[in-house]
């Protein structure tokens, strides 16, 4: 939906479903009760999530006009999606293979492009369009410096793949769409600095020359180009856990012209450990689950940062008085700031949307919250329930109400 600091969504990560008839009769048997209860006279967005095997099914010509169709009998449209877990993201196990295939592969680059195709069939005139993606690949699956680095090349060549197919969509739809890589712990991108200086020493030196061979682009005009479809997925979850201030981050981007291609609004679990320092960690314990990695920093007490690839790793190497501050990569519900013993980064949404007020670096706001199926069951709510939950908080944080 249209709000004053853009089009908000939420991501249809949250709901199952790898095949798309699976997930398309779960988005039917949510979407418009959300609509009609938020959004009853406006078109209301989706943020939608396809795997790889709905990918190929929404690619078939008559099942993607059967959901243009159904979008607009029910006033629903599509102007970000989804494209970080390629395979199965619910009831399996996870963890690093979230990367998997990673992009390095052909596998990820034809899946990027194949969602590029279906965005822009959906996608309203007059918007441009994003997919968000993995921070090029797992970090810990490169042994050595050698490794990382030739992953690092590979991966960029792809990217700029998704560039020139990008430049040739634009070419023959007029519609701007754009790759928003999402920096993560761990990752190969984890934080805006690894981001910025990829894309600055790496990104940039190596598109602007195949653009300019390739396009016959002058070199101002393939740069140009490799900024308008290369963007930043703003993270807020992710840049709380790294410890990263929001207005330091857009400061980073600024200084090579980067930008935002949609905020994904989320929120961590924070541990203030500074008193009753057991009772936390007894009450981090239950969320200790095996789909998804959780992935904490701890902020020591001569205030450097220590990093652990999962929460059983970080409660093991607990000592006593070792940490003022724990942040750990869980996407908890928005709307709530405290868990007993524990807190939110919630704040940080407060904080980078009015950011975004003051001075607006993005046109897509996107709830992500897609842990509701592993919370401890005294915090699961029925999904439709807890999606409207989660916009109602977000719409009344935008309109000054928190």
């Amino acid at each position: 939906m249209k709000t004053s600091l853009g089009h908000l969504t939420y991501c249809s990560n949250i709901h199952p479903g790898e095949k798309w008839p699976e997930h398309f009769q779960i988005l039917q048997d949510n979407l418009p009760a959300i609509r009609q209860h938020l959004a009853p006279d406006q078109p209301f967005a989706l943020g939608l999530r396809l795997a790889h095997e709905a990918s190929l099914d929404l690619s078939s010509p008559e099942r993607l006009l059967e959901f243009k169709n159904w979008l607009r009998d029910n006033n629903l449209y599509v102007f970000t999606m989804n494209g970080f877990p390629y395979g199965g993201f619910h009831n399996t196990h996870v963890k690093d293979q979230v990367h998997a295939p990673d992009w390095t592969t052909t596998e990820r680059t034809e899946y990027s492009k194949r969602l590029f195709s279906i965005l822009a069939q959906l996608l309203p005139e007059g918007m441009d369009g994003g997919v968000s993606t993995s921070p090029l690949s797992y970090r810990f699956w490169w042994n050595s410096d050698e490794k990382l680095k030739e992953a690092i090349q590979q991966a960029t060549l792809n990217v700029i793949e998704v560039v020139d197919y990008l430049i040739e969509i634009r070419k023959e739809t007029g519609k701007v769409l754009h790759l928003d890589i999402e920096p993560e712990p761990d990752g190969v991108l984890e934080n805006s600095v690894e981001f910025v200086n990829w894309y600055r020493d790496v990104l940039l030196p190596m598109g602007v020359p195949y653009l300019q061979e390739k396009h016959g682009f002058p070199a101002p005009h393939a740069k140009e180009a490799i900024l308008n479809h290369i963007r930043l997925c703003f993270d807020v979850c992710h840049v709380a856990v790294a410890f990263e201030e929001p207005e330091d981050v857009l400061n980073r981007l600024d200084t090579v012209g980067i930008k935002v291609g949609k905020i994904q609004i989320s929120s961590a679990i924070k541990l203030d450990l500074q008193e009753n320092q057991s009772q936390k960690i007894n009450a981090i314990r239950t969320f200790d689950e095996p789909v998804y990695l959780h992935q904490v920093v701890a902020k020591k007490v001569d205030g450097s940062l220590e990093k652990f690839k999962d929460l059983p790793e970080a409660i093991s190497q607990w000592t006593e008085d070792s940490s003022d501050e724990w942040r750990v990569h869980f996407h908890v519900p928005l709307f709530i700031d405290t868990y007993g013993e524990l807190q939110s980064t919630q704040n940080e949404i407060v904080k980078t949307l009015s950011l975004q007020k003051q001075l607006p670096f993005t046109n897509h706001l996107e709830i992500e919250t897609y842990t509701w199926g592993v919370l401890p069951s005294d915090m699961q709510k029925p999904i439709g329930d807890s999606i409207i939950r989660e916009l109602e908080w977000v719409i009344q944080t935008i309109k000054g109400d928190k």
